[in-house]
């Protein structure tokens, strides 16, 4: 196989994302079709494909090797599985599933049809946090002791999530919170190399958001003793807090770090902070198409599609998807349990 053709499955924010992605960036693969969602047509006209009514259409098709999910992740388990029943291959939107439950089903239905599984994780391919892993792998900063992170916006934002993506508030669904703590834990388990062993979190909401979970605090224990912080909340009040959307703080046994994915890298070196690199700026909202936003996504695609060439498996498989929606399963029953939960779950 000289090209790797791809079908999208969903047709939003997301759909369009990795439509850019593959028909202006990413090699070895094009873009065959595309089904789900009210807005398939009209994005499958403006990249030249055919739309197709439904994803079991889409899945029919013998043109198709492999599909990128993007759907609503309540959906994820049900097409991740169809999609292997057929025989392509899948890279899944995170977070994974709403469960771990779900992961081991669509991990299985995987392996059982010798298809590769990818899960997106775009936190792993930015320039910036690529050098932050490259800094701590070098020793730059000593051995890990302590990690934190924290992702919180103003009540605004979170109003207009959950506006624009009402599935947020399905309980069959990870919701807004696993939404963004799955990125943010994968993160803390490719920084340090280590998984976790125990979670204690409490969740609330505060707001009228009219949706669980809006504010989430979590103690994470990793093996070997280091310890992690993680703080997310889509309810605070204006203006929030100052480079705090996707924020990492790092202690080491010589040195700290201190960076926000989208605004600076800074280092300790002796009794002083360097700002060591600061990315490019882009507009999300007004500029979807921006090859500085599109970076993490089409070294995401990239890879799952070297992954296909290759015969090799993924760089970013079901595991990892798996391990980061553990921990947040473990803060859901840790809060609302009111105990410390081990892991692994199952």
């Amino acid at each position: 196989m000289a090209n790797v053709r791809m079908g999208m499955i969903g047709s939003g924010y997301m759909g369009l994302t990795y439509a850019e992605a593959i028909a202006q960036h990413v090699k070895g693969a094009t873009l065959g079709a595309i089904a789900g969602g009210s807005r398939a047509p009209a994005l499958a006209r403006s990249y030249g494909v055919p739309s197709e009514p439904s994803v079991e259409a889409l899945l029919g098709r013998g043109d198709i090797d492999a599909v990128i999910v993007t759907s609503p992740d309540q959906n994820h388990c049900e097409q991740t599985m169809q999609a292997a029943a057929k025989g392509k291959h899948v890279l899944v939107e995170k977070p994974m599933a709403p469960s771990v439950k779900q992961c081991d089903l669509m991990i299985a239905a995987c392996q059982k049809a010798a298809v590769n599984l990818a899960v997106v994780k775009t936190e792993r391919y930015r320039t910036l946090t690529k050098r932050a892993k490259q800094l701590i792998d070098e020793g730059a900063i000593g051995k890990i002791r302590m990690l934190r992170t924290l992702s919180v916006y103003p009540v605004s934002l979170g109003s207009f999530i959950l506006e624009s993506r009402p599935f947020y508030k399905d309980p069959g669904g990870g919701g807004l919170f696993m939404s963004i703590a799955c990125h943010n834990v994968d993160f803390l388990f490719w920084l340090s190399g280590l998984s976790a062993t125990q979670v204690y979190a409490q969740a609330h909401t505060y707001s009228d958001l009219g949706a669980p979970e809006q504010s989430v605090m979590a103690q994470i224990r990793f093996a070997e003793g280091v310890m992690g912080d993680m703080w997310i909340s889509s309810e605070l009040p204006a203006p929030s807090f100052p480079n705090a959307e996707v924020r990492f703080q790092v202690v080491g046994s010589k040195g700290l770090m201190d960076f926000e994915n989208y605004g600076y890298l800074d280092i300790s070196r002796g009794e002083k902070w360097e700002r060591d690199f600061v990315p490019e700026k882009f507009d999300y909202l007004n500029d979807p198409k921006s090859p500085i936003r599109l970076e993490p996504h089409i070294g995401v695609v990239q890879e799952f599609v070297n992954s296909i060439l290759e015969k090799r498996a993924p760089d970013v498989g079901g595991a990892a998807g798996r391990a980061a929606v553990e921990v947040c399963e473990a803060c859901q029953i840790s809060a609302r349990d009111g105990r410390a939960v081990d892991l692994p779950l199952h």
